[in-house]
């Protein structure tokens, strides 16, 4: 299931992964083991539900740490501050109009950082693909559920 693509994504992202794996490794890891070393001294393994449950979420745990570092090995880290150019790229902010000339703000990012409520949308999402490579000026049509949205892209900074 691993690949050997590159991940793009902010410096910020890569440190909240890290965090994430940091905390699973020294909060939840030990936890676990302490539950399954507690019902493991209630005696019978085979009718043991705790012991069941916690060796299920010992399963879960390492399968999330497994991805994340998989995430982490394939990172690349890239500071929007160093950009420049005139379309848009992974890390920029594009100003949009949309068709009632309501002004919107979105921030490229990559897939895990992403979070439309405050302005980061995924480079993989469709807005992210329609936007990458265009200009200012630029007239972006997108398919949403909701039906076509249609965008002008205003200006794009790389802050």
């Amino acid at each position: 299931m691993a690949t050997v693509d590159k991940m793009p994504m902010l410096a910020e992202g890569y440190e909240r992964l890290q965090n994430e794996v940091r905390h699973l490794k020294t909060v939840e890891r030990p936890s676990i083991i302490d539950a399954i070393e507690e019902a493991r001294a209630h005696g019978d393994l085979s009718e043991n539900a705790e012991y069941h449950a916690a060796k299920e979420r010992q399963g879960q745990v390492e399968a999330q740490i497994a991805d994340l570092e998989d995430r982490l090995s394939r990172a690349m880290i890239i500071d929007p501050t160093t950009l420049s150019g005139d379309k848009v790229v992974f890390g920029a902010t594009v100003h949009l109009l949309d068709e009632n000339d309501k002004k919107i703000k979105y921030q490229i990012v990559g897939q895990t950082e992403a979070d439309a409520k405050i302005g980061r949308i995924s480079y993989s999402s469709p807005l992210g693909r329609a936007l990458i490579g265009r200009s200012v000026g630029d007239e972006v049509e997108v398919s949403a559920p909701s039906g076509d949205k249609y965008y002008e892209i205003e200006k794009i900074e790389f802050i």
